[in-house]
């Protein structure tokens, strides 16, 4: 069973390795993580796509998570209203000729082509991890040259406190 865990921590040398060392022990299997700053200075927000077998265990590794020093607040927002995406760029192999009909596969998605070279077309894509998948899988019989995915990043829908009237102490709440 997959379940979105999201944090928020100080950006702070080793946070993130603390985090995933905890959810190592505890024999997580991380499928992606997601990191990045908000505009509160000092403060990063984490998204982590994990694989739960046993739900007291994930109980367990949020409340070890809330007792580290940098952590501000952990939450599960799995089976919660959430807004979540994720960023795949795609090479692919493309001849002058198949670039029309790659165009046809991509624009449903809503996918963009972002560089075009000799031999090679590169696709920006962002939504939910099946939306990519299925891009994906509708491409590879061209030819992937490479392949970069951001994991997935998300938050609660509707309405939550502003990440800019937050403080490291009033998260803590």
């Amino acid at each position: 069973m997959k379940r979105i865990i999201t944090a928020t921590v100080q950006n702070r040398s080793g946070v993130l390795n603390r985090i995933t060392g905890l959810l190592q022990k505890r024999q997580f299997n991380i499928e992606s993580i997601s990191v990045g700053r908000t505009d509160v200075e000092g403060i990063s927000k984490m998204t982590f796509v994990v694989d739960v077998v046993d739900s007291q265990k994930l109980e367990q590794v949020t409340k070890q998570l809330n007792k580290q020093i940098d952590v501000l607040k952990v939450s599960d927002i799995t089976d919660k209203a959430i807004v979540s995406r994720e960023l795949a760029l795609i090479k692919i192999v493309s001849s002058a000729q198949l670039r029309s009909e790659i165009q046809g596969i991509i624009e449903p998605f809503r996918a963009t082509i972002i560089d075009v070279s000799k031999d090679s077309l590169s696709v920006q894509v962002t939504g939910k991890p099946e939306k990519i998948e299925a891009l994906i899988d509708l491409l590879r019989p061209y030819g992937i040259k490479e392949l970069a995915r951001t994991g997935m990043t998300a938050f609660l829908r509707g309405q939550q406190p502003q990440v800019t009237e937050l403080t490291p102490y009033s998260l803590l709440k």
